[in-house]
């Protein structure tokens, strides 16, 4: 997927772990998802972060966790957004919790129990101290950063994770994958014309089961999530080029100005040209 125009990251560490902290426009981010279980602690506005068609408002300077494998969008009420996400690659932390990829973790603001609040406020100070940490830069602020973040990483396996996951049958663990491989198709497609024939072939099944299929996994039909990625790509093009309206359109896939004028308005609460007014002196 395209990277945010300002990213910084520090490397992946031996426990698995990379911290990063972005600063993106605000707006919506397609669905994707990634092997590694990621924490979300947005420094910023509010935002609401959609988890396998569930919908969770995120407020300023509360966390989320994303399991791994788990298919996810994001949605930023306002011009900026900034965010610390850490990704944790379970497999690096089996040392320390052999039994951590059979755990599932769910921990959300708007779903906390109230005997874990505590619990749940504590690890919000931690990432809390971990940003002030990368603002400092002290010489053992990553050391310091992993160690609060082994204190989260052991609170949600203590408080927020069950041993008993959703049992997941042979045909959903395919449907999933199947899921994840058109994620991929269209990220990697989206610029040239795609069909449902297209996606269909890919996982090997007929066109209409393919509708019903995407549908029911994704929640939206597979047309329209595919123009919402494009739509998110045109919208980064409009911040950061100087290319004209029309031109960055096609360039993403668009050839209908009017869908694609009311789909960018639908996402992001404007047209695209009004977009590019307001970027236009920043250029």
């Amino acid at each position: 997927m395209q990277k945010p125009y300002n990213e910084i990251i520090l490397e992946t560490s031996p426990l698995g772990v990379r911290f990063a902290f972005h600063t993106k426009e605000g707006g919506y981010w397609p669905l994707h998802w990634h092997e590694e279980l990621e924490i979300l602690y947005p420094l910023n506005g509010e935002s609401d972060v959609t988890i396998e068609g569930v919908t969770y408002r995120l407020p300023n300077k509360q966390l989320i966790v994303i399991d791994s494998k788990k298919i996810h969008s994001t949605f930023h009420y306002g011009d900026h957004a900034m965010f610390l996400c850490i990704h944790v690659t379970k497999k690096a932390l089996e040392w320390y919790f052999p039994k951590i990829q059979d755990f599932h973790i769910q921990c959300c603001p708007n779903a906390i129990p109230d005997e874990h609040f505590a619990q749940y406020l504590q690890m919000n100070q931690h990432l809390q101290r971990i940003t002030e940490l990368y603002i400092t830069d002290s010489p053992a602020s990553l050391l310091e950063s992993e160690g609060l973040l082994l204190q989260i990483l052991s609170c949600l396996l203590l408080y927020f994770s069950s041993d008993t996951a959703p049992f997941l049958a042979p045909a959903d663990k395919l449907a999933m994958e199947r899921v994840r491989q058109v994620i991929q198709f269209v990220e990697a497609s989206y610029q040239t014309p795609l069909s449902l024939q297209d996606a269909a072939e890919l996982i090997g099944i007929g066109k209409e089961y393919f509708c019903r299929f995407f549908k029911k996994n994704m929640g939206i039909p597979f047309l329209q999530y595919v123009n919402q990625v494009r739509i998110s790509h045109i919208y980064q093009d409009l911040i950061h080029t100087d290319l004209p309206v029309q031109e960055i359109m096609e360039k993403n896939g668009f050839t209908n100005q009017k869908l694609c004028n009311r789909m960018f308005k639908e996402l992001y609460g404007c047209t695209p040209s009004k977009v590019r007014k307001s970027t236009a002196s920043t250029l």
